[in-house]
């Protein structure tokens, strides 16, 4: 592998026409201006005369705003960051001696003014060996070039001959220095790094789902996001139906990733938490103990719930007469009983059932008028099923049911609990989850995260939920059985990519195994796929933070991490001269002088306690969610936030209050684990009390 090192760009007139890096640089000026005019090819379309209506207008005006948006031209992103060259043209008969063609591979397509591709989108097909081509397997390719960028200045490339048995294979340095790159702002997307084995999965069908068991620094958010965005290359008309949905832990992981997929062109994906799916129409203003969310996020609450609902339904005992003018139509109690039975075989969606009994009602009216001569049409169908008798009927028979109003009867009545959930909770369990003071409306009700997706459970048993083309489940091992079969509701019809770390479930009622999960959300079927080698944390830090694997997740394969940086990893114990809170403060400034962003992780209750010793020290801070700039590096994070967002440099306050500050020592050491590996270049530990056993020594 040759590597071309930086250099500054000079100006056009000085450089040597044949210096390799003086046309890389043209043809990137080019593309630039190509791009530029293919933005204002669409910005200066005239739709005057090709719609209709105001309508269309709209909707066409709309396409054209999203295109203009994903046709710019961001200044310090790199708009190709490789080259290929292959050996035959692709698809050619090799027999032909067909000569290879030079593509050069970016984040999206660019074309000249004869329509000739000047960059190749990476989700095409033929940009799939920039990611998989090696020594053993060059997949026609002759030479791989990478690209080394300042700002958004091309300074550097570095090439691999994969077919000249003389090159050794090593380590690409450019590929190791985008990695390390310091970072300011929300995340990034990785489509220059992406390795073998994050390529497969980004790659793999719509039509399947997949589970990604990922350890810190694997880079499995990137690569559930990137499967998105090839989704919607590959599948763009179905998706464009069906949509899709990223699901995320809280709004300021949400906000760190929410530029990913814009900057690859996809501006379309909608992102949300759990709570957001679950809570539409409820608003959540209580919280639940430990033991009563567990239990209410127990899968064997659905079953509870069917009852419930189900148990509205009576069989009818009177029989049904209809008048009609002058004549009246009796149906039979027994009639009347089959038609509800022969309803609930059908296993539909309640409400679905009871739309379709006054039909079945009046069609058996019309079999008797048919009886008796007459030659009714389906309007007499639909005015017998609207008749005033027929509508008294079917509310007695069949009643409509609220599902927050059913909820709340579950919660409030112990009666009421103890008939559906006979067989299914103990009595203690149901003790559990009844309200302490029963409210008096579902309006007036302290609803809780539980709670609301108890309700969503009985809204899908009424009505049946919206199903989406693909949906991504980021840091999923710690939801519930009954989150993971709302967020299944999502996609019965689509697929999903479930992303997560079992070590780093830190809800009392976290996943135990991805089977267990996929069963729950609904995707059984899903293949499981483990990611292990570490891109983004360094191996000082990921081996420190593994020692409490065995703890946390017995079993589970440590992160091999390939980046060694000496010198990241220091554990300091503060000094009594000074204390605890001016050694942190005093860490914070260390990290400030090194590049990029810095993250201050505290357990939830010292975060008050550092926010006024930063304050008194003149250190400006942001929460998490706030997007960091050149000014502004530091973060203060609690603990209860760190997962899923990465620093530069972290520094993390008193080990032994995060494991204090969770409910079970387990739990504690897993948010533990979590805080731990944060860090992309250093980690430093400020601590005064003793470090948890498992970290000692």
């Amino acid at each position: 592998m040759q590597t071309h090192d930086p250099e500054p760009p000079a100006p056009q007139k000085t450089q040597d026409p044949q210096n390799p890096l003086h046309h890389e640089r043209t043809h990137l000026t080019n593309s630039r201006a190509a791009l530029r005019a293919m933005r204002e090819d669409v910005e200066n379309l005239d739709i005057k005369d090709v719609t209709a209506n105001w309508v269309n207008a709209a909707v066409l005006q709309r396409q054209i705003d999203d295109r203009i948006k994903a046709l710019a031209d961001l200044s310090h992103t790199p708009l190709f960051f490789g080259r290929l060259n292959y050996l035959h043209a692709p698809g050619a008969d090799l027999a032909e001696g067909a000569e290879g063609e030079q593509f050069y591979i970016g984040r999206r397509h660019v074309h000249d003014a004869d329509g000739d591709p000047m960059v190749i989108d990476w989700r095409a097909p033929v940009s799939q060996p920039f990611y998989r081509a090696s020594k053993k397997d060059p997949m026609d390719i002759g030479l791989r070039r990478r690209f080394g960028y300042t700002g958004g200045d091309l300074t550097a490339y570095e090439d691999e001959h994969l077919t000249d048995p003389t090159e050794a294979a090593t380590t690409s340095k450019l590929l190791q220095a985008e990695i390390e790159r310091p970072r300011v702002g929300p995340m990034r997307d990785i489509v220059a790094t992406i390795q073998p084995e994050q390529d497969e999965i980004v790659r793999s069908g719509l039509s399947g789902s997949v589970c990604v068991q990922g350890g810190p620094g694997t880079g499995k958010t990137a690569v559930g996001l990137h499967r998105v965005a090839y989704l919607l290359y590959a599948h763009r008309d179905r998706l464009a139906r069906t949509g899709t949905l990223v699901i995320g832990p809280n709004k300021s992981f949400l906000h760190y990733i929410e530029q990913v997929l814009p900057a690859l062109g996809e501006l379309e994906v909608k992102q949300a938490t759990v709570d957001d799916l679950v809570t539409t129409g409820v608003e959540v203003r209580g919280t639940d103990e430990a033991g009563s969310a567990v239990v209410k996020g127990d899968a064997r609450m659905a079953e509870v719930l069917r009852r419930a609902v189900w148990s509205h339904v009576t069989t009818p005992t009177e029989p049904l007469v209809v008048v009609r003018g002058s004549r009246r139509w009796r149906v039979p109690a027994y009639e009347l009983a089959e038609i509800v039975e022969e309803l609930r075989d059908r296993d539909i969606r309640y409400g679905a059932a009871r739309e379709a009994l006054p039909q079945r009602i009046a069609h058996t009216v019309l079999v008797r008028m048919e009886q008796a001569g007459e030659a009714p049409d389906d309007r007499v169908q639909d005015a017998v099923a609207r008749n005033t008798a027929v509508k008294a009927a079917v509310k007695e028979i069949w009643p409509p049911v609220d599902p927050a109003k059913l909820v709340l009867r579950l919660l409030n009545d112990p009666d009421f609990l103890a008939e559906h959930a006979e067989g299914i909770l103990t009595a203690e369990e149901q003790k559990t989850i009844l309200s302490a003071k029963p409210a008096r409306s579902a309006k007036s009700a302290k609803w809780t995260s539980a709670d609301a997706v108890l309700i969503d459970e009985a809204s899908d048993l009424v009505a049946r939920t919206h199903s989406l083309g693909h949906v991504v489940l980021d840091e999923a091992q710690d939801l519930s059985p009954m989150q993971y079969r709302a967020v299944g509701r999502r996609c019965t019809t689509g697929s999903a990519t479930v992303l997560g770390d079992l070590a780093q479930g830190t809800t009392p009622w976290a996943t135990a195994s991805w089977a267990e999960a996929l069963r729950h959300l609904g995707k059984g079927e899903a293949v499981i796929e483990e990611l292990t080698a570490g891109f983004r944390v360094p191996r000082e830090v990921i081996a420190y933070a593994s020692k409490l694997l065995p703890s946390i997740s017995p079993g589970l394969a440590a992160v091999e991490s390939v980046r060694e940086t000496p010198g990241s990893l220091d554990v300091r114990q503060a000094r009594e001269s000074t204390g605890l809170d001016a050694d942190v403060v005093a860490a914070c400034v260390e990290s400030l002088a090194h590049e990029g962003s810095i993250g201050l992780i505290a357990a939830d209750a010292r975060i008050p306690v550092l926010a006024a010793a930063l304050e008194a020290a003149n250190l400006p801070y942001l929460a998490p969610g706030e997007e960091t700039t050149a000014e502004s590096r530091l973060t203060l994070v609690p603990a209860s936030l760190a997962k899923g967002l990465e620093y530069d440099y972290v520094v993390l306050d008193e080990p032994a209050a995060v494991v204090d500050g969770e409910p079970d020592e387990r739990t504690g050491l897993r948010r533990l684990y979590v805080a731990l590996t944060r860090a992309v270049s250093g980690l430093t530990v400020v601590h005064a009390a003793p470090l948890p056993r498992q970290l000692a020594g």
